[in-house]
């Protein structure tokens, strides 16, 4: 019996940080979940459009990532969709991020929420923000490539 790998399941992406920013270098982190929180996450109640990470007492945060408690929720758990999770990563890669970070321009974003052996990850990444103008060629390349796309289509038709 040979131990199968299993390809990482995603739960929720944040498509609009690709838009607004251009990744430098990306990193997993673990997260601190509840029990309620890893059931939803399971159902695909996530959603982490709207989170950034912060640093606080050289320790990593997940700020505005909702995670909508199902139905069936325990009563005598409170629970609360947009609350602040502690991430988890060594002290040598926080470290090297909070300097990183502190360099004008860099920030950490959430990309990704997914499965790992059982456990929920997420890929952050060390970002530097877009200007309008590399926005506006984001876009005009995006257009461009559906462009060429739909063109092989009627050609192949």
């Amino acid at each position: 019996m040979s131990a199968k790998k299993e390809a990482p399941s995603r739960i929720a992406d944040n498509k609009k940080a690709a838009f607004d920013y251009f990744f430098e270098e990306r990193h997993e982190a673990g997260i601190v979940l509840q029990g309620w929180e890893v059931k939803a996450a399971r159902e695909g109640k996530a959603r982490i459009t709207e989170g950034y990470v912060v640093i606080r007492d050289g320790e990593l945060f997940l700020i505005g990532c909702h995670i909508d408690p199902l139905k069936t929720a325990s009563t005598h758990v409170n629970p609360e969709a947009a609350r602040t999770r502690k991430l988890l990563m060594h002290k040598d890669e926080i470290r090297r991020l909070i300097g990183k970070v502190e360099q004008k321009g860099h920030t950490l974003v959430p990309i990704q929420l997914y499965w790992k052996a059982g456990r929920v990850k997420v890929e952050i990444a060390l970002a530097r923000g877009k200007a309008t103008h590399d926005k506006r060629d984001t876009i005009k390349d995006r257009e461009g490539k559906r462009e060429v796309e739909r063109a092989m289509k009627q050609r192949h038709r």
